[in-house]
């Protein structure tokens, strides 16, 4: 997926990624799906079965490989049709009001409005001299970029997005200062959709350049060494039956170049994928200006590496196909005239640095600089001629130095057991940043000096919680075929297990994503108010490589589930919890986690919370191109055996009516166009239909959000308050 975290799933997201009793008696008026009304009321008491909206079943079904599959809430998919609108409307005015009943909504709230007001910071980018950066004070809806010519100072305001609409749902994306540091090109995001606008603003003036840019999602831009323009992915406009919309997502991108104070409509073709239904190109102009990097996405396994030399400030002709075997992936880290870096899996599950001489390309000419080690590799930087390298140490990060020869220059000294992003630059500079995290530390922004290697604290907030209250413990746990799983249990100090405590566990298991400590203000409310975290590191994920990743994926994914499990049993057998003060939770990929685990072991759990997931195995693909390209994680139920693996498993397809499922919460974004919200909706129906017992199901919808990236302050603080009320009634947290 492109990236569900976000690098999920990013996950929020945080990928971002996504990080996600009596009751008084209150009678509203529900909307359902045929246009009629009817009452539904939320419960004066636990064992009161909840009145859900109606969810007519339609006779639907497919013909997988001979096997008839029924769907049907299929008419759900169809999310601009007024039935999926008034069925949507009918949901919220069940849910909304039965969170304003719980008795620790309002103290979640309170909570977590005071937690979140803090100032925040981003790794600053920087270019000829300029430093831009994100930053919020707390209290502001959307985080805000800054511009400074010391990174020390704060300097000005340059572009504010909390100005553009008074929910404050419109947020910044990415952005890329020019290599002149003069101007800078941003995208903007309407309630958190993958659609991105970008624009180019003046670093010096902050006034816009009129430049607007659609079309856009997963690209960045890359800015010519002449900064006139910059190289970005577009798809095509949408034609025929897609005609209503403006651009057709479920197509391959075209590499396009824009020129500043020119239409869009008059952007360069530069390069498009002629020989293949599915593969995307996405463009990188080297530090030197001397090449167009392009990369040819197809899902998370593989990658090609292409690229066009670049003469006077104009393209050559030939596109030479540098990396084409689609054996391994390959990241491009930069060059030394034409020598090419890059990180690779090839004959390195654990990750390898290798240099590429254009002159002699075949593999049998490479040069390994930097060898595979006994730990994975996270991703890797070359910046001043110094390669910077992150690894994975039993799930928390270190990085290390070396030369372009290979040789190490030194390990960089981090401030604990947590998480590091950021060490981005050039390859004249001679300074990079970066931040860290872990579970009891704030992100703090810090400058590394390339000449002496020493890292200066540039940014570290205070917040308004003690954390030095809480203790974090790894431990290790044997899954169901004794693999060794990593996790991590966070609470109060004064917590002492005694086989009751109230846990949530988290999870995600997938695209490689590594669960590493990291500081949340979410979690940090459920923690304050007496709760136990845990996070499982699933196979799927990064953690010891792509053996890992490729333990859980395709016909292994049922491994990610009975690792998740596991963890279960192990908190349930090391007297932490017991069943019913146990809840899990995870989003995207994450959702898929849980409630897939919650469908195969209902008893093991008393809440579960699948936030914005991947619920219906079956056609997840059929949503969009990026969609599709997923299936290197979970394959294609038009492959037989990939289809037996899926439809095992598959949320929306394995409940099971007259079941007695958990109190579930499904949580989706109506905005979400990347895990598209009919997985929750056709989920949330068939479990609704399915639940035997008085344990209540709901599900969230929240109508200016997307896939979790870009939601507001406000919108954020909603959420978890409702998130965490509903898992504390479930729990019995006792306040």
């Amino acid at each position: 997926m492109k990236p569900i975290r976000s690098h999920f799933c990013t996950l929020r997201a945080t990928n971002a990624r996504l990080f996600y009793a009596g009751f008084l008696f209150v009678s509203i008026a529900v909307v359902a799906c045929n246009g009629m009304e009817r009452t539904a009321s939320a419960p004066p008491a636990a064992a009161t079965v909840l009145a859900y909206p109606d969810s007519p079943r339609v006779d639907q079904s497919d013909d997988y490989h001979g096997t008839r599959v029924a769907d049907p809430y299929r008419w759900l998919e169809d999310l601009d049709a007024a039935e999926t609108r008034a069925w949507v409307v009918a949901q919220n005015a069940l849910s909304m009001p039965y969170f304003k009943t719980l008795p620790a909504r309002d103290r979640f709230a309170r909570k977590l409005r005071a937690l979140i007001d803090y100032e925040r910071f981003g790794v600053p980018q920087h270019r000829a001299g300029r430093y831009v950066y994100t930053y919020n004070s707390g209290q502001q809806e959307q985080d805000v970029i800054w511009a400074t010519e010391n990174p020390a100072e704060r300097g000005q305001v340059l572009l504010d997005p909390n100005l553009l609409r008074a929910d404050g749902t419109i947020s910044i994306g990415g952005y890329q200062l020019s290599p002149d540091g003069r101007k800078l090109a941003y995208s903007l995001s309407d309630g958190g959709s993958d659609w991105k606008l970008w624009r180019v603003i003046d670093v010096e003036t902050g006034e816009g350049l009129g430049d607007e840019l659609q079309g856009i999602k997963f690209s960045s831009a890359s800015w010519s060494a002449d900064s006139a323009g910059f190289y970005y992915s577009r798809y095509p406009r949408s034609t025929g039956d897609n005609a209503s919309n403006d651009y057709d997502d479920g197509q391959q991108v075209t590499i396009r170049y824009h020129a500043l104070g020119t239409e869009q409509e008059a952007d360069q073709d530069v390069y498009r994928v002629t020989d293949h239904p599915t593969r995307n190109p996405y463009a990188t102009v080297t530090d030197d200006g001397r090449y167009l990097i392009i990369n040819l996405f197809d899902g998370y396994l593989t990658n090609g590496i292409y690229y066009r030399a670049i003469r006077n400030g104009k393209l050559a002709p030939e596109t030479i196909r540098l990396l084409d075997n689609w054996d391994a992936r390959y990241d491009f880290l930069g060059n030394d005239g034409e020598r090419f870096f890059f990180q690779t899996t090839l004959d390195a599950p654990l990750g390898r640095i290798v240099a590429i001489d254009l002159e002699r390309p075949a593999p049998a000419d490479w040069q390994t600089i930097v060898p595979e080690a006994a730990e994975a590799i996270s991703s890797a930087s070359l910046v001043g001629q110094t390669l910077i390298i992150q690894y994975i140490v039993d799930a928390h990060a270190t990085a290390q130095t070396f030369d372009l020869s290979g040789d190490s220059t030194g390990e960089i000294v981090l401030p604990g057991k947590g998480t590091i992003e950021g060490f981005g630059g050039r390859a004249g500079d001679v300074e990079t940043f970066f931040s860290y995290t872990d579970f009891a530390t704030p992100i703090s922004i810090y400058r590394y000096d390339l000449k002496s290697g020493q890292s200066t604290t540039i940014n570290a907030p205070a917040v308004e919680i003690d954390t030095s209250v809480f203790t974090t413990k790894q431990v290790f746990y044997k899954s169901k075929d004794g693999t060794r799983v990593p996790m991590y249990i966070v609470h109060r100090k004064d917590l002492v297990p005694d086989g009751r405590l109230p846990v949530v566990l988290y999870g995600y298991g997938g695209f490689n994503v590594s669960l590493l400590p990291r500081y949340s203000t979410s979690r940090m409310a459920w923690l304050a108010a007496g709760g136990v975290y845990a996070s499982a590191n699933l196979r799927g994920g990064g953690e010891f490589g792509e053996a890992w990743h490729q333990s859980g994926i395709r016909l292994n994914k049922q491994n990610v589930f009975d690792d998740f499990i596991a963890a279960a049993e192990w908190l349930i057998e090391n007297d932490y919890t017991v069943p019913d003060r146990l809840a899990i939770w995870g989003g995207s990929n994450g959702g898929l986690l849980v409630a897939a685990v919650a469908n195969q072991r209902p008893d093991l759990f008393a809440a579960a919370v699948p936030a914005v997931g991947v619920l219906d195995m079956l056609r997840y693909h059929t949503a969009s191109a990026n969609a599709r390209q997923w299936s290197s994680d979970y394959g294609l139920s038009e492959n037989p055996d990939e289809f037996r693996a899926q439809l095992a498993y598959s949320p929306y397809h394995n409940l099971q009516p007259g079941e007695c499922y958990p109190s579930m919460l499904v949580m989706a974004d109506a905005k979400d166009d990347r895990v598209v919200p009919w997985h929750s909706y056709k989920y949330a129906a068939a479990l609704q239909q399915a639940q035997a017992c008085a344990k209540p199901v709901l599900i969230r919808i929240e109508t200016r959000a997307g896939h979790g990236a870009g939601a507001s302050t406000t919108k954020i603080v909603d959420e978890y308050a409702d998130q965490w009320a509903f898992v504390a009634q479930a729990l019995k947290l006792d306040f």
